[in-house]
């Protein structure tokens, strides 16, 4: 298993910040937003630190596996839909929560069902950054992001390590 070749990783702490900075976007959107759609699992803690910062009490999941392998993107497999009330009139007033779009496939099929949805997510890669309205920060394609679930702490090598000057 090889992975990309720059690492882009992310402490609890930043993710938070990040996260509160995506929250401060969408409320500067001065949109009412009926309930939060968190894509699982990434989506997971930043719809619960947005539906602290904007009070929105109503959060529901969709459960999209895409990563298979952590390397290759696989099928979409939608392993759990969206509650009907959420669908009507294409998920107006919904907001969409995801941790990172990358390839904007897996906001794509979420949009297939929420076309009047708000997605938001908090890091973008280029091919996904169309798919969502409102994020944080922009990565390269050939980046990975370590979110600090996937973390433990352990020594890490020096950027210039290995680079001749």
């Amino acid at each position: 298993m090889s992975l990309p070749d720059k690492a882009f990783p992310v402490s609890w702490d930043q993710f938070h910040r990040d996260a509160r900075a995506l929250a401060w976007r969408l409320a500067g959107l001065n949109q009412d937003f009926r309930a939060i759609v968190c894509i699982t699992r990434g989506g997971l803690v930043p719809a619960a630190i947005i539906s602290r910062e904007l009070n929105i009490r109503l959060i529901e999941t969709v459960c999209i596996a895409s990563y298979h392998d952590y390397v290759n993107q696989g099928d979409m497999n939608v392993l759990k839909g969206i509650t009907a009330d959420l669908l009507t009139d294409g998920g107006k007033g919904v907001l969409v929560v995801d941790d990172l779009t990358d390839t904007g496939k897996t906001a794509s099929e979420v949009r297939a069902m929420m076309p009047n949805a708000h997605f938001a997510c908090v890091y973008a890669k280029p091919k996904g950054v169309p798919t969502v309205d409102t994020f944080v920060t922009e990565v390269s394609q050939d980046t990975w992001i370590y979110f600090p679930w996937d973390m433990g702490f352990t020594y890490q090598e020096p950027i210039a390590k290995g680079h001749k000057g």
